[in-house]
């Protein structure tokens, strides 16, 4: 028994060598023309304008979010004329504002306002040394309570008011 063997032949829609050469052509232009086209459709054509690439704009938009400053940062200019026009300083205010978050709790060994017992061996030393300590800082505690900001005028009053609450 003879099988029959059928052999199909292959037969390619290229049947000449310019035909290749055009094929082997649109391979390669047309995703580049459509890539083209597709990057011109997202960036809309940008057109730079002359007038915004001075090199200030340029500088402007270069420049970095934000600074690293070492050290204590010097208080704006303006900051003492506006706190001698304002009058008294108000050691309260200031106390609450920003030493009472460690003074009220006692925060790292802190000396609790009121409490006599932590505050007479300081109070024994003297204001100047107070003020110093408070203004330049001690131990735990950051210069002027971690408010760079502040007058000493203003670290001074702070003092002299926990001091008073804590006689």
């Amino acid at each position: 028994m003879a099988q029959d063997l059928q052999v199909e032949t292959h037969e390619s829609f290229i049947k000449t060598p310019e035909q290749l050469a055009v094929v082997v052509f649109l391979a390669f232009a047309v995703p580049i023309a459509i890539i083209v086209l597709l990057s011109q459709y997202v960036t809309g054509g940008l057109h730079t304008d002359a007038a915004r690439n001075t090199e200030e704009m340029v500088a402007a938009r270069l420049k970095p979010v934000g600074e690293v400053v070492l050290g204590e940062a010097p208080p704006p200019a303006a900051t003492p004329a506006v706190k001698a026009a304002a009058g008294p300083v108000d050691g309260k205010g200031i106390y609450e504002k920003n030493c009472a978050a460690c003074h009220a709790a006692g925060v790292m060994n802190a000396p609790k306002v009121g409490d006599k017992g932590s505050w007479s061996a300081r109070i024994s030393q003297g204001k100047d040394t107070l003020y110093q300590h408070a203004i330049k800082g001690i131990r735990g505690m950051p210069a002027k309570g971690g408010n760079a900001a502040l007058a000493d005028a203003e670290v001074k009053a702070a003092v002299d008011h926990m001091v008073g609450a804590s006689k």
